[in-house]
Order: structure tokens, then sequence, then C-alpha cells
């Protein structure tokens, strides 16, 4: 991973009330140009799920998926907020795998709605969302925005927990940001059995989490049992963001490596990953580009349709 910006740089939240905010300074000019942002979409509160006041958000819809339109700083900034509402929430960063098990799963449908943001991790999704005349202005990838996260965290005082991945990583994964962030506050860092804890294991687990003053949950379970997770736990451990990262900690830690900028740039991290660990990798990105295929055509039909025309 490249290595992120000293502390002092990271921008502090531009806005003080509501949970979307406008884009940061340093984001001002990069993406907000002509009528992206201006327009806000109110999308309706889950009313199982308790939510800040206003709840406001805007986005767009990408294969069914409720994306929130904020590139990165402004999705630190809303984080950020969220974290000081202090009511648990949790965040959703969402790739291409994840727009195809949201598809096929209804359980999967209710738990990515009831998220307080969705984020676009995935090329994908951005380059689909161009098609509409509300565009996504960019990728924020998941590990990117730990790191991202972890900068305001220390600037702000968060204490923040990392929870998962093979033995170890996590605790690597930590430490690596606590050199890039010396003001970082590590709540704790755990990576538990790949099992269903026992209910006295679970209960331990979450007075581990809650009794270390957690503020700021990172996850890294995989998909979609991350996201299962959260929505399962986030609210009784009282945590006030929790967030799913997939391979974030990996990359942290040095087991795994991130693709060139040359194939992020091109919307080909997949095939570096892919090829770096085929075994596992093939079969998965095999059935992500078989879902990409029917969505595409899918798409295709309904453009037809709308014309009145038959495909």
């Amino acid at each position: 991973m490249n290595s992120a910006y000293p502390v002092s740089s990271y921008p502090e939240s531009s806005t003080t009330s509501v949970v979307v905010p406008p884009a940061s300074k340093e984001a001002t000019g990069k993406f907000q140009s002509g009528p992206r942002f201006e327009a806000t979409v109110l999308t309706e509160c889950d009313p199982s799920v308790v939510t800040t006041p206003p709840c406001v958000r805007d986005t767009v819809s990408v294969w069914d998926v409720p994306f929130d339109r904020l590139d990165m700083w402004q999705s630190v900034d809303a984080i950020d907020q969220l974290i000081d509402a202090r009511t648990p929430q949790y965040v959703i960063t969402a790739n291409l795998n994840y727009c195809m098990l949201h598809h096929r799963s209804q359980q999967l449908q209710q738990i990515t709605h009831r998220a307080a943001l969705v984020l676009a991790d995935g090329q994908p999704i951005v380059a689909r969302s161009k098609l509409t005349d509300r565009p996504l202005p960019e990728r924020v990838a998941g590990s990117e925005l730990i790191v991202h996260l972890c900068g305001r965290a220390a600037q702000r005082g968060h204490r923040v927990y990392f929870l998962g991945g093979e033995p170890g990583v996590a605790d690597k994964a930590s430490k690596r940001l606590k050199a890039m962030y010396p003001g970082l506050r590590i709540a704790g860092c755990e990576s538990p059995p790949f099992r269903k804890l026992t209910a006295e294991e679970q209960s331990a687990q979450d007075a581990r989490i809650r009794d270390a003053g957690t503020d700021l949950l990172f996850v890294a379970f995989g998909q979609p049992k991350g996201e299962q997770w959260i929505a399962e736990h986030s609210a009784r451990i009282g945590v006030p963001v929790s967030i799913q990262l997939g391979a974030s900690f990996d990359f942290l830690a040095g087991t795994a490596k991130r693709a060139p900028k040359i194939f992020q740039s091109v919307g080909m991290e997949w095939a570096y990953r892919m090829l770096s660990d085929p075994k596992r990798l093939v079969p998965r990105y095999m059935s992500n580009i078989g879902y990409l295929c029917s969505a595409l055509t899918t798409d295709w039909k309904n453009t037809v349709k709308s014309w009145g025309m038959t495909s």
C-alpha cells in the first residue's frame, strides 16, 4: 500500500449538522462540477433502525444497490459525523461481488437498505453510474478508506478496534497504522476463530469491544459474512460505526499485495488479485464476470424497452 499523508494534512470535517456533508475543502473543485452534487435524493429510513436526523442521502441505484454519491473525503467526513452522533450504525463498502450477492439474497438486500452509507468500492459500479444523470464521483476503495479513517481518528481521538483476519493479521495491520499515525488510539484487535462463536464467547467478545470504548469498529470477515455479522451485532454492541473492509487488513499487514496503480486506474485490480491467488479467486471472479454480463444485458433490454422497441 502506498504510504498515507501525514495526519496534519487530513482535512477537518467541513460540516457540522448533516449526516452526508458537502465536499470537504480538499475535494471541492475536484469532483463538484456542474449539477452533480446539487440535487439531493431523500431516502426513506428503515423505521426499525434508529438514525440521526436529518436522514438525507444523495444516492444513485446501480444494479438495485443504493450507492451514496460521495468521494473519498466526503465519505471520511460522513463517517466522522456518524461517530459523533453516537448512535450505532454500519457502513457497507460494496464491490461487484457484493452487487452479485445482493442480487441473489433477500437477506442481504435488507442489510443493504438498513446501512447508514453504501460506498462504491468497484470501478465497474462507478462506470455504470456514469450512464445515469447521477454519476458517482469516484471509487471509494476500502483498502484506502481504512487509512484515511485512521488518519482522521488520530486527529479526533477516536478509538479504533480491529476484528477479523487470519491470526496475527489484525495486530500487524493496527501496528502499521499506528506507525503511520502515532496519535491513533487502538481500542483492541483480535482474530476470532473461523466458526460461529458460542453464546458465552460472543458475549465475552461483545464486552471486550464495548468496554474498550470503541468508536470505530473495522471488521474483516469477508463477504457477505462481514456485512451479516455487523447487521446482527452492531446495535447490541453499541459501537457508533462498524464497517466491513474485506482484504484491507491483509494489504496493511503485508500478507496480500494491492495491484499496481496502472491496474487500479483502468479498473483491472480484480485481474491482478485473481492471478495472485487463482485457486481461491478464479471461481469468484468468473462468477462476478458472469453476473456483470447478465446485468449489462438486462440494462440493454430495459433501455430498448424504454425506446418502445422489443429486444
